[in-house]
């Protein structure tokens, strides 16, 4: 495993980090419903396991995941020394937040599910213009997420997104307090969302960047076959997935790349 600088926080973070969003469900590891509450949980604690035995540090998981069992089931996971060896991700609810009480609602939550005393890397999950405008400055959401910081609850506060490239920059600009962002990016979102100025953006500003759905879904795993000739005459020596990683890695912007294995190994 290689690891990477956090930019300006004192961790060195896996290459590949573990994304909990989509575990394998019903029984079956070669399905797997981000919707669905039922986690094929041994599989799930295995993959997990396997993911840091292997190097990987950084897990990420959020409220919303599986119907909120993907929390519980990283929680359990981590038990028997595994929390020691990595740092948990996890997003406060932005989309469900009515009134300022409900961050520390959810926080609370949280810590139960993950059984753990602290979250190392708390995001505002999947901000937009509404959200920013209409839930976290005008319920000073912020301000709550500060007392919790000071409180011990929360290590690091960042953000995850999903918008337009203006609301990127106005809302990375907007406070001072962010120490990392999580923006959804591959080779077919250069000018998708935050895409690739958004990247070097974040990045200039001193903030590590997360990628999330570097496969798009898994569809830059198996691209169409016009792709697959363009990879075969290239003389490309790695699969469509690892050529869509490397891609990624190549890219000095780039902190941590999310990522869920649903094979036997």
């Amino acid at each position: 495993m290689k690891y990477r600088k956090f930019a300006n926080i004192d961790f060195m973070v896996s290459a590949l980090g573990f994304g909990a969003m989509r575990l394998p469900t019903d029984g079956d590891i070669s399905q797997s419903d981000r919707l669905s509450s039922n986690i094929f949980e041994e599989e799930a604690i295995r993959m997990i396991h396997y993911a840091i035995d292997q190097g990987v540090n950084y897990i990420d998981t959020a409220y919303n995941y599986h119907q909120g069992t993907s929390e519980v089931v990283t929680g359990k996971a981590l038990k028997g020394g595994y929390r020691d060896k990595v740092k948990i991700a996890t997003k406060s609810p932005i989309f469900s937040i009515k009134e300022a009480g409900d961050f520390n609602k959810y926080l609370d939550e949280q810590l139960k599910r993950l059984q753990t005393d602290y979250i190392d890397f708390y995001l505002l999950h999947a901000l937009s213009r509404d959200r920013w405008e209409n839930v976290v400055k005008k319920l000073n959401i912020l301000d709550y997420a500060e007392t919790a910081k000071q409180a011990g609850k929360i290590k690091h506060l960042g953000f995850s997104f999903h918008d337009n490239l203006d609301t990127f920059i106005e809302i990375v600009d907007g406070y001072d307090g962010w120490e990392f962002c999580q923006i959804q990016y591959n080779y077919m979102d250069i000018e998708t969302q935050a895409g690739t100025k958004g990247l070097k953006y974040a990045a200039d500003k001193g903030l590590p960047v997360i990628i999330m759905e570097p496969l798009l879904g898994g569809r830059l795993a198996n691209p169409p076959m016009e792709v697959l000739e363009i990879i075969k005459k290239s003389r490309a020596k790695h699969s469509p997935a690892e050529l869509a990683f490397q891609w990624l890695w190549n890219q000095k912007e780039v902190s941590v790349v999310l990522w869920s294995r649903l094979r036997k190994t």
